[in-house]
């Protein structure tokens, strides 16, 4: 980059050019006031507290938006200068509240700060009488435009960052104000509650409800998505009383979603949490020593040999997930040891792993607003992975292409420069017509694929089977759309793809995840800054309990237990013999189960009940089993079907590592004491392994943990805690020396060369029929996570959304006599659920939608077990209902 040098108070300075006088005098340590700059937001100039005298330049211009030039002379205090700041403030200070000592912001308020620096000690202006209600409608914060200064960096953030645009600058002259459209409540705009404007406030315009000043600040990792958000901490009275995002080195630079920002300290300090171990007797819990817990834990599980099973969690920490499947394979002799992401990303560890040899996401999040193009296709990103999808906004601020494949019009369709609407289920037709059109038309990186790929003969020849007509009768998108979408991924570079459970949660997700890589490899999209094929993790640890051998057929580091070699190095590190046959999968646990062929089941951190297909039958299974123990921090709706419950410790309670869903490893940092007698997850694991006798489990700290793993598992050989200090690493980090891998397959393939794989169309397993003639697709929402086990606990969150939506099309519900917010009937062949209707048109015709978050509305009673043949996950993004309203029928397709 190239620097200047410019002069400022005298003082040579050293710039680099680009940067505003601003800029470079805060670069250098000078001061100079301002109330609306801000090095997230674009040069405003609005305070005109910033203004400076430059030689040879008429007037006193605003140091932020005048470039920094060579050889520039800048005065920053002159009196000229510092007459129009002290006017200024003066003029704010006589519209201003004058309870300083009372406001919440004090001592942190830009304002106070200005005026101090200027020495303002009376106000020779008299104060207005104005006064403006204040609007508390908010649940995490309150606006109060008494405290405004008309900055514009809440309206800016909301525009430039979000994309959102839910407040503006209204109205003119001395009623200028900030307001929402038509100036109601902000509760009824489309703010998302994010409160990146209340961060960014320089005033005490707004305000977190109850804000208090902790004592003391943790640096941890938020325990939602799988984007890896760095947060503090705000520790007081033992209790986590606020939340901030880190800037520094981190995936998010100090942003958070709503639910990151204000959804955690109520749930960590829940009343309902869970204190004391519980035993069922007689059909009831009653409080149990852990002595009584643990012994009989122990002594249950030691009786069933092959005939028990392990599910780990994808919201316990790398650490746990270790201990867990250690000890299902170590103690309990068994490769029956699964977890969630049997449900959610299971065809792409698989389907990756075929077609590059790595199942993870190839690039880095920070890479995405370089993209040239954007291929999101199966994600509704704003909602589920809020914070990259203010990368991809990012990304098309600078020009980027943006293609959004979705059944749904998703909020991330207002940015898109083509939105196709396939028909759930269609996405390998559409994205193979998309790679015949590439072809066909000479668009394909020949170079790439003759020096870095195999088989393309074979897939070429697949091809065939896709011509446009075709995947237009299939997928329901017009065919000069699929061209358009094929040239512009193509001929757009770099370009990335995107992708989420829209993908993988199919009878042929497997497919959908090949035809991605295909895409990509097709293009010559991989292995660099920008491009790759990168599925987004849906909790916080999905990838780090994968990466930990939290899965029936791979110990740790994705090493097979088949493998003979693997077994001996497996043996030697535990000090125990060890099965060499791959285990039951998570869906394949609770059919064994109802066949009664799993007898015991221990269950950490996961609600079955809520989150896996066709819950009736699950219940069912469960039921059949003899003994049944469940680890976790609520009673959960799978937990009161426990014989045993064994409270645990969440993520602010222990020390340990996630893995977020770029394969970055991170701390996570205990911040206040587990409440009552719970504990960690791993520390519970260890003491049931030692109570059965087993050696290896006698970890006194985390960190030890993670030194085991290391030893045995080459991508994690370079990780320590002691690393970790400096920031998160990517793996592959094979050596202590080694600084990670942001990109993977640079030079060459984990496989050595990428395999392009054919492939056909393969429908999903249950379509409309005459008595069932909806499709219902699974959605998560913005407020909720997972099955609420955590979520729902925040009071605010819940105000937000409050209670499970059957999202339906106007033409749909005309056609059944349904209004918007009438009580429906939702039926499928394996159950039946009821909710509020939701007509909207981001839903298609034909396709309904609801999320999965809510126990009043169990949606996942209606979804479809039919199993992927490779991957094993259930198809829970397709299957047949039909909507009623108030459980009578009206209406027919």
């Amino acid at each position: 980059m190239e620097k200047i040098t410019l002069t400022i108070n005298d003082q040579e300075v050293e710039s680099t050019k680009g940067m505003t006088v601003l800029e470079a005098a805060e670069a250098a340590g000078i001061y100079i006031p301002t109330l609306c700059s801000d090095p997230d937001l674009k040069p405003y100039g609005a305070c005109r507290l910033c203004v400076v005298e430059i030689e040879r330049m008429r007037g006193l211009p605003t140091a932020c938006t005048t470039p920094a030039t060579d050889g520039m002379v800048v005065h920053t205090e002159t009196p000229a200068a510092n007459q129009v700041r002290c006017t200024a403030v003066k003029l704010l200070i006589a519209d201003h509240p004058s309870d300083c000592l009372t406001c919440p912001q004090n001592q942190r308020c830009e304002l106070q700060k200005v005026a101090a620096y200027l020495g303002i000690t009376h106000q020779p202006f008299g104060k207005t009488t104005r006064v403006l209600p204040a609007d508390t409608s908010n649940p995490f914060f309150d606006r109060d435009l008494n405290y405004c200064i008309l900055c514009g960096k809440c309206v800016r953030v909301c525009d430039e960052i979000l994309g959102v645009g839910a407040i503006a600058l209204t109205f003119r002259g001395y009623s200028s104000k900030v307001a929402t459209f038509g100036d109601g409540p902000i509760i009824d705009s489309n703010c998302v509650s994010c409160g990146e404007c209340v961060v960014h406030c320089p005033v005490g315009a707004l305000i977190p409800k109850g804000a208090r000043q902790p004592t003391q600040e943790v640096q941890t990792t938020c325990p939602y998505c799988g984007v890896g958000c760095q947060i503090y901490l705000g520790v007081r009275d033992s209790q986590v009383i606020n939340v901030r995002g880190k800037r520094e080195g981190t995936v998010n630079k100090g942003s958070l979603c709503v639910k990151g920002r204000f959804g955690i300290p109520e749930f960590v300090h829940h009343p309902d949490r869970l204190t004391v171990p519980l035993i069922k007797r007689d059909g009831k819990f009653t409080e149990a020593t852990w002595d009584e817990a643990l012994d009989l834990v122990a002594s249950k599980l030691g009786n069933y040999k092959d005939q028990v099973a392990v599910i780990s969690s994808a919201k316990c920490t790398n650490e746990e997930n270790y201990v867990i499947q250690k000890f299902a394979r170590a103690v309990l002799t068994t490769n029956n040891v699964d977890h969630c992401a049997r449900l959610c990303h299971a065809p792409t560890v698989v389907g990756l792993v075929q077609s590059f040899g790595s199942g993870a996401m190839t690039n880095s999040i920070n890479e995405i607003r370089d993209a040239a193009c954007i291929l999101a296709i199966g994600t509704n990103t704003t909602s589920a992975h809020p914070v990259i999808g203010l990368e991809i906004k990012k990304a098309v601020n600078k020009g980027a292409k943006l293609i959004v494949a979705n059944p749904r019009e998703i909020d991330l369709c207002r940015f898109a420069d083509l939105h196709l609407q396939q028909r759930p289920g269609t996405d390998v037709a559409l994205l193979m017509g998309m790679m015949r059109v590439i072809v066909d038309e000479g668009l394909l990186d020949q170079a790439f694929i003759e020096e870095r790929c195999e088989n393309f003969d074979a897939f070429k020849e697949s091809l065939g089977s896709f011509d446009l007509d075709s995947v237009e009768q299939i997928t329901g998108i017009p065919k000069d759309k699929v061209v358009e979408a094929a040239r512009v991924y193509a001929t757009n570079c770099p370009a990335t793809i995107l992708y989420a459970m829209g993908i993988t949660q199919h009878s042929h997700g497997t497919d959908n995840v090949i035809a991605t890589a295909n895409l990509a490899m097709l293009t010559g999209n991989m292995g660099k800054p920008s491009t790759g094929v990168n599925p987004l993790r849906g909790q916080n640890n999905v990838q780090g309990a994968c990466d930990l051998g939290a899965l029936p057929n791979v110990y740790p580091g994705y090493q097979a237990v088949a493998n003979p070699d693997i077994q001996k190095k497996f043996e030697a590190g535990w000090g125990c013999p060890l099965s060499p046959t791959p285990g039951l999968t998570l869906t394949e646990m609770f059919e064994a189960a109802y066949q009664r062929q799993v007898k015991a089941l221990y269950l950490v951190g996961e609600n079955p009940m809520l989150s896996d297909p066709d819950a009736n039958h699950i219940r069912e299974a469960l039921d059949r089993l003899e003994f049944l123990v469940v680890q976790d921090v609520f009673l959960t709706e799978t937990a009161r079907l426990a014989d045993v419950v064994l409270p645990a410790a969440t993520f602010a309670e222990t020390d340990g590592t996630f893995t977020n869903t770029e394969r970055r490893i991170q701390r996570v940092r205990k911040a206040v004491a587990p409440p009552g007698d719970s504990r960690t997850d791993w520390l519970i694991t260890c003491q049931i392994a030692q109570r059965m006798g087993s050696k290896g489990f006698d970890f006194s700290h985390p960190s030890e943990i993670m030194d085991e793993i290391a030893s045995l598992t080459p991508s994690y050989g370079g990780i320590s805690y002691k690393r970790l200090e400096e920031g998160g690493l990517q793996w592959p980090c094979p050596t202590e020396e080694h600084p990670g891998t942001p990109i993977l397959h640079t030079t060459q393939f984990t496989r050595g060369k990428g395999k392009l794989i054919p492939l056909e169309y393969k429908p999903a397993k249950e379509l409309p029929d005459d008595d069932y003639p909806l499709v219902l697709t699974t959605e998560r929402s913005l407020y909720h996570f997972h099955t609420g086990t955590m979520t729902r606990k925040v009071s605010g969150l819940n105000i937000l959304r409050g209670g499970e939506l059957v999202q339906i099309n106007p033409k749909d519900a005309s056609a059944l006599g349904i209004a918007d917010g009438d009580e429906v009937k939702v039926t499928s062949r394996r159950g039946q659920v009821v909710a509020k209707a939701k007509v909207t048109e981001v839903s298609p015709v034909g396709v309904i939608a609801m999320t999965f978050h809510f126990a009043e509305s169990p949606t996942n009673q209606l979804t479809n077990p039919a199993l992927d043949p490779v991957a094993k996950i259930p198809e829970l993004k397709v299957c047949a209902v039909r909507v009623e309203k108030n459980g009578k029928p009206v209406g027919g397709n």
